[in-house]
């Protein structure tokens, strides 16, 4: 399984009723620090808040990063979430 679909499961998991869209954008940022843009090492993360997820926007974030840290470990360097 890749990073992009490993990253949407896990989220899904916890977000379970929340639409999540996992993407790859790695390529977006070929040529910084000679980075090839190769692998699945920047990913964007876009969701719908769901009216039923009682959490504020802070801990969305900190509650991505706490699930995806074993991610970080392995290699992702770049997660940008947007809440919509």
């Amino acid at each position: 399984m890749n990073r992009t679909k490993r990253i949407e499961t896990i989220l899904e998991k916890y977000f379970g009723d929340t639409n999540i869209s996992v993407i790859n954008n790695s390529s977006l940022h070929k040529g910084h620090n000679n980075f090839d843009g190769s692998g699945e090492t920047h990913i964007l993360i876009q969701f719908n808040k769901s009216s039923e997820l009682n959490l504020s926007r802070l801990e969305i974030h900190r509650k991505v990063n706490s699930l995806l840290k074993e991610e970080f470990e392995s290699g992702l360097h770049s997660l940008e979430i947007k809440i919509i």
